[in-house]
């Protein structure tokens, strides 16, 4: 059965992390989401490839992703038919073009399947497929003096410096300079060529090409683009007094996330100024500063 994955473009409701880059080059596992869901839709035997004409194919929207088990459902029925929302909006067809077929029976999504609309359904994306690492794959350098309890993926030319202590599954890329004395835990992805260094911590986050946490800062539940650098003692809160989950701006309205846990969602490029702390759900846009001492009360676009 042949397949196709739609383009899902860059989403506004995605920024500041589909400000330079298509929703389907932001990195999941280290890996561009589209690379995921291509990877998907191969499991579930389907083959990538435009349909004869008239003949029934797979559609599936490239701001979405399913599960194997509904994708083997949809890849299997013998007429149209559709997997929808909650609110009956069409994740994925079969039918025998772009547009969902108007009539079409029903599939119902599982808790695996999820629309990607926001910065932290990547992060919910990223912990399902780091914490479903079965195995190590380890072509770096790992110090005697570094402690790893959990599923490691470390890339070729990185090195795990004495004092380094990861808890759960993490995916490290390739070049990258992690510790010394540093707290890893998971499911954390961190891209190639980046540097956490000494105190730092990073807890269940996705950490882009380039990004560097050199000393004495905190990282949790957070979305940090390419290029970034922390100054000294940045910290992102993560965690509301309450217990409530937290809400983010999108569009000028406010937006509950679904998350207790959920910190900030970082731009390209972005440099902190030493000791800046940054309220949960916060986010700031590609290029911008803070200067030492901020308190990112408010999303920083320009």
């Amino acid at each position: 059965m042949n397949a196709i994955l739609l383009d899902a473009g860059a989403p506004e409701t995605c920024h500041p992390i589909t400000c330079g880059r298509p929703l389907s080059a932001c990195p999941v596992a280290n890996r561009p989401l589209r690379e995921h869901q291509l990877g998907a839709l191969s499991a579930a035997g389907l083959v990538l490839g435009a349909a004869a004409g008239g003949e029934l194919a797979v559609y599936q929207r490239g701001d979405v992703w399913l599960s194997d088990e509904v994708l083997k459902r949809l890849g299997a029925s013998k007429s149209a038919a559709a997997v929808r929302d909650a609110n009956g909006s069409p994740l994925a067809w079969k039918g025998t073009s772009s547009t969902p077929p108007a009539s079409a029976s029903s599939l119902a999504p599982d808790e695996r399947c999820l629309l990607i609309r926001y910065p932290w359904d990547l992060l919910r994306l990223n912990e399902w497929i780091v914490g479903a690492l079965a195995a190590d794959a380890i072509d770096g350098e790992v110090s005697p003096a570094a402690t790893v309890e959990g599923r490691l993926v470390l890339g070729k030319g990185s090195r795990l410096l004495p004092g380094v202590f990861i808890e759960g599954n993490v995916v490290i890329g390739a070049n990258c300079k992690i510790g010394p004395n540093c707290y890893i835990r998971g499911n954390t992805s961190i891209g190639d060529d980046c540097h956490v260094g000494q105190a730092v911590e990073v807890k269940n986050s996705i950490v882009m090409r380039g990004a560097s946490l050199g000393h004495l800062s905190y990282c949790g539940d957070s979305v940090i683009g390419e290029g970034v650098n922390f100054g000294a003692g940045t910290i992102t809160s993560n965690f509301r007094h309450d217990g409530e989950q937290h809400r983010s701006m999108v569009g000028g309205k406010l937006v509950d996330t679904g998350r207790r846990k959920f910190g900030a969602v970082i731009g390209d490029r972005v440099h902190t100024g030493i000791h800046t702390s940054i309220y949960p759900g916060r986010k700031i846009w590609p290029g911008l500063t803070t200067r030492p001492g901020d308190i990112v009360q408010r999303d920083i676009l320009r």
